[in-house]
């Protein structure tokens, strides 16, 4: 995703006319004076230009484009998916077109380094550690407003699988918000704002947490890997084209015109048997994915990004990857086939609830994007089920479907679902 670098020292410089004044704001954005900002920031014996300099300090991910930021953009430490639902006297196409203009303004100044009105801790604005927020609907927010007509044709529950153990309190919800970050205080702030701004509409039905590594505690671009030890999302999309014919709608391929530019989100939250994975040595580990779990190779050969070879066999005629293992169930027979999407998964680790009846409360927030959960998460999901020996070790416990809205700026929309909410 193309980054806007945003120099802290400038952005201060630009405070310069409040010099003396003990606070001000600018359009609305609370601003603290430059020498006190830079005297704050240079505290505990750090120089104000050392830190201007951070590597977190002024990663800015660009808020307005033709795409929203949080689908391409490369996945950040930290997740806190959002589900919401309208107050009761709040279901109006009127009520939910206030919130958005609210929300689109205050995401697009979180995301600068920039406090939004009514925000009484701007200094937790300042490091924008790569901060995104991504806005979508559900079908009961349609529904509610009377637009019923206006829903994409997969903008429903997914169906029912044979394993699934879905629990209703990680279930379908009016929007999201999907906020992700390189720091866990930039990411906890940016949350408790968005949810302060919404209150008057709209009530938190669930949040889901989640992690990856640490900005550079591993190599930059290196895969992320699951709880089980496993890189993560091998066969993502990876150029323009990819991604225009996977993931972004357009006019030719979306039923809804104000979809266009946007994207499906699925939410699946998936337990992770972690005590009986843990019985399994490491050959019985890959033999379950069909991969190497150090290199990520498939078991017949190569690197990460090697084709696997499923008639492969070895000496005694047997294939070497499992017909049954996670990578040949979830592969389609053509290569980059139509059922693919973009995997953008975070891992969870909870402790356990009261009265719960797995042992740990440990998996994997699997999020995907896709033009149609139907023909794509749907499809792969039903090889899954019907025979993925992965199955014996998770438990799909939480399901959801969210339209991404298409993004915002000059030429475009200048509030999430404008498109929609004004038609």
């Amino acid at each position: 995703m193309a980054r806007e670098q945003v120099s802290r020292r400038n952005f201060l410089k630009g405070t310069s006319v409040l010099a003396g004044a003990a606070a001000g704001t600018v359009a609305g954005a609370t601003l603290a004076p430059a020498a006190a900002t830079a005297a704050a920031k240079g505290s505990g014996g750090n120089a104000p230009d050392a830190l201007a300099s951070a590597f977190l300090d002024d990663a800015v991910v660009t808020f307005d484009a033709p795409h929203q930021a949080g689908v391409e953009t490369p996945g950040q430490a930290v997740l806190n998916l959002v589900a919401f639902n309208l107050l009761p006297g709040k279901n109006t196409k009127e009520d939910v077109a206030r919130l958005m203009r609210v929300w689109t303004e205050d995401a697009r100044r979180l995301t600068s380094g920039v406090a939004p009105m009514g925000d009484l801790e701007p200094e937790l604005t300042w490091s924008t550690a790569n901060l995104t927020i991504t806005c979508g609907f559900g079908a009961s927010l349609l529904d509610k407003i009377g637009l019923q007509d206006k829903k994409p044709a997969w903008l429903k529950p997914i169906k029912a699988f044979s394993r699934d153990k879905l629990e209703p309190q990680w279930g379908e919800a009016d929007i999201v918000l999907q906020v992700c970050a390189d720091d866990p205080l930039t990411l906890s702030h940016a949350t408790r704002h968005m949810m302060r701004a919404a209150q008057v509409y709209a009530t938190t039905f669930w949040m889901q947490s989640g992690f990856l590594n640490a900005k550079g505690a591993i190599a930059q671009g290196a895969p992320p890997r699951n709880l089980f030890g496993f890189i993560d999302g091998t066969v993502n999309p990876s150029t323009p084209e990819d991604y225009n014919s996977q993931v972004w709608l357009s006019e030719t391929d979306s039923d809804q015109d104000w979809m266009v530019g946007g994207t499906c989100m699925v939410v699946r939250r998936i337990y992770q048997d972690m005590e009986e994975w843990d019985k399994l040595d490491l050959l019985s580990r890959n033999l379950v994915f069909g991969r190497d779990q150090t290199t990520g190779a498939p078991l017949s050969g190569g690197d990460e990004k090697t084709d696997a070879d499923y008639k492969k066999t070895d000496d005694t005629g047997l294939p070497v990857i499992d017909p049954n293992s996670h990578m040949a169930k979830s592969a389609n027979s053509m290569l980059h086939g139509p059922d693919q999407f973009r995997r953008r998964a975070y891992n969870y680790d909870l402790a356990p609830a009261p009265g719960q009846t797995f042992k740990s409360n440990q998996g994997l927030i699997f999020i995907c994007f896709q033009k149609d959960p139907i023909a794509q998460f749907t499809t792969i999901q039903d090889r899954l089920d019907a025979g993925d020996r992965l199955n014996q070790w998770i438990t799909h416990i939480g399901s959801a479907v969210f339209a991404i809205l298409p993004g915002t700026g000059e030429g475009r929309d200048t509030y999430w679902g404008q498109s929609l909410l004004e038609a």
